[in-house]
């Protein structure tokens, strides 16, 4: 009887267990080394090892910007690294040069006065030539400055007739004596304007209004003020009267509050709806100093939220006065360009309304909370410094701020 052998395994069958071994001698060698490169980068003694680098090195870093040191904080600035590193490089290159001709004692080169409501021009052609950007070399010049003050002119009694011919003869003068109008024709120039009445003065020049900067306090776009190109000038009636509130909400106890003439639609209906309101304190004329004195200012600093209503322009000396009392302004007009509209977020310090929201402006202003008021307000403070003006200039006051629109809107010029 044979003897029955067990079956032999093929050789194919144990090249196939040879593999599998490997395979999982391989795996468990994977792993165990990754397990010990891990524990090894959260070792003490590796951690130790690493070196720092000494103290001179210089390392790249994203620019910081501190409402400490450099007076710029992110809560009112559309881009405040931006900003910051902007406004910097405007003060270690900006240029202007100012054209010499013009007799001062009419109505060129120096301002009427500094006061009033039209302050603000006046303060611009002192300021200019108190500060580092003037320039009496034209080859160095970023841009170029016409003089002609319409404030002077509208003092003087000049008509709007022969401010007009005044201001083109002054201006053809410019052109036929120097070169540098027609290089650019004119982009690289600029005027300055606070007067509403300067605005119809250049009206015999459409390519002055057309091609160079206008720096005006009326920037209304449905009067030609072309935004990318022209300035809103801050109208700043100075000097106050009384010292800048702020941080003061505990006091300020009155909803709404304005007085003034009624010198436009706008004026006409907030009168008409509100006068006799017992939360909105409206009077339908400018207060009569003989109820006391600086009554008017006073009403500033008990109130939450200041209406400033468009008169016979869009704009008004309300804003300023509101933020310099720490009121929270409320813009009641259509089409208006706020001054540094593209660098300050108003929408952070102020109520920016429609004029047809004036039926609505109780509510609305009485639906915003605590905690939004104290917030505006606190941010309202932060601003204050760029409405006011300054002999000599100071740091980021309005003269800087206008002079960094005019710095943006060069780089755009090339010749």
């Amino acid at each position: 009887m044979l003897a029955v052998k067990p079956p032999q395994p093929s050789s194919s069958a144990a090249v196939c267990s040879l593999q599998s071994s490997l395979l999982t001698l391989a795996i468990l060698t994977l792993v165990s080394f990754t397990y010990l490169s891990l524990k090894s980068l959260h070792s003490p003694s590796l951690q130790t090892s690493i070196p720092t680098p000494p103290a001179h090195t210089v390392q790249v870093s994203q620019p910081q910007v501190s409402s400490d040191d450099d007076g710029v904080d992110d809560d009112v600035y559309h881009l405040p690294k931006m900003f910051k590193l902007n406004y910097e490089e405007m003060e270690r290159r900006f240029k202007v040069y100012i054209y010499p001709d013009g007799d001062p004692n009419t109505y060129y080169q120096t301002p009427r006065k500094l006061t009033g409501k039209y302050a603000s021009e006046g303060y611009f052609f002192q300021n200019l030539r108190e500060s580092k950007f003037f320039t009496d070399d034209p080859d160095e010049a970023d841009l170029f400055f016409i003089p002609i003050s319409c404030h002077k002119m509208r003092g003087k009694g000049i008509s709007y007739e022969n401010m007009t011919v005044i201001v083109q003869n002054y201006v053809e003068s410019l052109l036929s004596k120097y070169p540098y109008w027609n290089r650019t024709l004119g982009a690289d120039h600029f005027f300055v304007t606070c007067h509403d009445v300067g605005v119809r003065a250049t009206e015999g020049l459409p390519f002055l209004v057309k091609n160079s900067i206008r720096v005006v306090c009326s920037p209304s776009y449905d009067v030609g003020f072309i935004p990318h190109k022209d300035v809103a000038l801050p109208q700043v009636l100075q000097p106050f009267a009384l010292p800048a509130g702020g941080n003061d909400v505990e006091n300020r106890t009155t909803l709404g509050f304005w007085a003034g003439h009624r010198n436009s639609k706008i004026r006409v209906i907030l009168a008409r709806v509100w006068e006799n309101d017992t939360e909105l304190d409206i009077s339908n004329n400018r207060i009569n100093r003989a109820t006391g004195h600086l009554v008017y200012q006073k009403r500033f600093y008990r109130t939450k939220f200041c209406i400033c209503p468009g008169g016979s322009q869009v704009n008004s000396a309300r804003i300023a006065d509101s933020i310099h009392y720490g009121c929270i302004p409320v813009i009641l007009s259509n089409y208006y360009d706020l001054p540094f509209n593209d660098i300050l977020n108003w929408h952070k310090f102020s109520v920016i309304l429609k004029e047809k929201d004036v039926y609505q402006l109780k509510q609305i202003l009485k639906n915003k909370t605590q905690e939004e008021f104290v917030k505006l307000h606190h941010n309202l403070v932060k601003v204050q410094k760029h409405f006011q003006w300054n002999s000599p200039p100071i740091k980021h006051d309005a003269f800087h701020m206008v002079m960094y629109e005019l710095w943006l809107r060069h780089h755009v010029i090339k010749y």
